[in-house]
């Protein structure tokens, strides 16, 4: 934006051609509405987003009066208006009041607000439901995703499927430095790290594809770790898993060590049609009690 107005200022163009430069930035700015976390699909998401406008709302109380009170007395006390001039002027207890008083019962109310809202949206706490949740096992590689049904027995790399209106249990951990899962359309984010697991509770409302990614920078294959997360009806996702089960590939812990931990960049969508049972409890353990010689036989080929 800076440097359109500094262009815009530097050559004598036209009222026309200074109205689309200025407005071509807010065109841009606009396509942000289509995705993302300012268009939740998710009882989570839809949350969080509702607490991002209440304190931008809240916050405007301060703003636009300063705002507005800067452009008047620009224009009040310009060269030519002949205001009345008061140097001697240094205090009034009434505008102190005012000044300190409305940013102190706005703090006030946001922090409340923001202290309930948060802790009822505690990433922890497992969602209200009469339906019973799936269970998602998430693992961050360099640089991709794993994602293991434990219920299935199945396993993908970067792309996650979801029934709609269903809570879904995330447990999260990484085998490679550590990450930051997060599918904006749907809530919030969590770190992934080795040694530890994380929790994750989301819900989708809303039929649809959105994308999902790693937040927190981990190498040259960063940009790659994208995923599609494709929410279906609860009957397409069962149809899903049926297909699923009968793909040939195996996801083992010889495979694991030896074909998925290993770097690799821009990795394409795969699945595995059986997965170990209690592979990701012995990755954490893996990294947690690195020098165990039972658990290093267990976990690595």
């Amino acid at each position: 934006m800076r440097l359109i107005i500094a262009f815009i200022a530097r050559f004598r163009l036209s009222r026309t051609l200074q109205k689309i430069l200025f407005l071509l930035p807010l065109f841009f700015l606009a396509a942000c509405r289509s995705g993302g976390a300012t268009a939740p699909r998710g009882a989570i998401a839809a949350s969080e987003l509702d607490l991002i406008k209440f304190a931008v709302e809240l916050m405007l109380i301060v703003v636009v009066p300063v705002i507005f009170m800067a452009l008047w007395f620009g224009w009040r006390y310009r060269e030519k208006n002949n205001a009345k001039y008061t140097p001697d002027w240094t205090h009034s207890t009434r505008l102190e009041i005012v000044w300190w008083s409305v940013p102190c019962i706005i703090i006030l109310i946001l922090g409340t607000v923001t202290w309930k809202t948060t802790h009822k949206l505690d990433p922890y706490q497992p969602l209200d439901s009469e339906v019973k949740p799936v269970n998602v096992e998430v693992i961050s590689l360099d640089w991709k995703w794993l994602f293991i049904y434990p219920e299935y027995h199945i396993a993908t790399i970067n792309y996650l499927r979801l029934p709609e209106k269903t809570p879904i249990n995330f447990k999260i951990t990484a085998a490679a430095p550590m990450n930051s899962f997060i599918i904006p359309q749907l809530g919030g984010q969590i770190y992934a790290m080795t040694g530890m697991t994380t929790q994750l509770h989301l819900i989708a409302d809303t039929p649809g594809v959105y994308t999902g990614f790693g937040a927190n920078y981990s190498g040259v294959g960063f940009a790659g770790m994208r995923f599609d997360t494709e929410v279906t009806s609860d009957a397409q996702f069962k149809e899903w898993v049926k297909t699923i089960q009968v793909k040939p590939e195996k996801l083992t812990t010889t495979v694991f060590w030896n074909d998925l931990v290993p770097p690799s960049e821009n990795n394409p969508v795969r699945y595995f049609g059986k997965a170990d049972e209690g592979l990701f409890d012995s990755i954490v353990m893996h990294y947690m009690m690195p020098d165990s010689p039972a658990l290093v036989h267990s976990t690595q080929p």
